[in-house]
């Protein structure tokens, strides 16, 4: 079973019309302009009381449409890798590594959202939230009850993507911090692939 679950923010304040304008335009931008994204990360889960559960940091990577990486380095190491077709989840302890085809496992989730090919609109209720410190937020709400989250906020300065916020169906809270941005690099396809090395355990779903 993964370590990793991805959780979120509680609810914030409508901002005016002309500011909600910006967030919702900063969003449009991100997903219409960044083609490709590298990215560090500082990722801490707290559970419905407050309390941390989780602090992990790592790199990631995205390439459009439904190519992404999330390598979890420090304090543990795991492996979330889509090629476009598969999403590939390796636990390095454990030894094992669970596919799953790409259709199932995006829907209405974070990874869809950033990486998704189009029609944000389609699967995300999309509002904006107050204006925190100086980022704009938007919320991003799934419209399907089964995606395992309640809410996902999505904090920009300008049009760079600074944040990430996230409450799951059990109260949990994510909170994503990115830093060393690139918009648009250079990324291999083979950075998008994933070989499991002999003795893993393979797990279909």
């Amino acid at each position: 079973m993964l370590k990793i679950k991805a959780m979120i923010l509680a609810c914030m304040l409508l901002l005016p019309p002309l500011a909600r304008a910006d967030a919702i335009a900063s969003l449009n931008s991100f997903y219409k302009e960044t083609h490709t994204m590298r990215a560090d990360f500082y990722q801490v889960v707290t559970d419905r009381k407050g309390q941390k559960i989780q602090e992990v940091y790592g790199q990631m990577q995205l390439q459009r449409p439904n190519k992404f990486r999330w390598d979890y380095k420090k304090p543990f190491e795991q492996q979330i890798v889509s090629d476009g077709t598969r999403v590939w989840l390796y636990d390095p302890e454990l030894a094992q590594v669970t596919v799953r085809e790409l259709s199932k496992a995006l829907g209405a989730s974070p990874a869809a959202l950033l990486s998704g090919e189009a029609g944000l609109e389609k699967n995300f209720k999309l509002v904006s939230a107050a204006r925190k410190g100086k980022l704009e937020w938007v919320s991003s709400n799934p419209k399907d009850a089964d995606s395992g989250f309640n809410k996902i906020l999505l904090g920009f300065k300008g049009e760079s993507l600074q944040e990430m916020n996230l409450i799951d169906s059990l109260g949990n809270q994510t909170s994503i911090v990115f830093s060393h941005i690139e918009q648009n690099p250079t990324l291999e396809n083979k950075d998008f692939l994933f070989k499991p090395a002999r003795g893993v355990d393979v797990v279909t779903e």
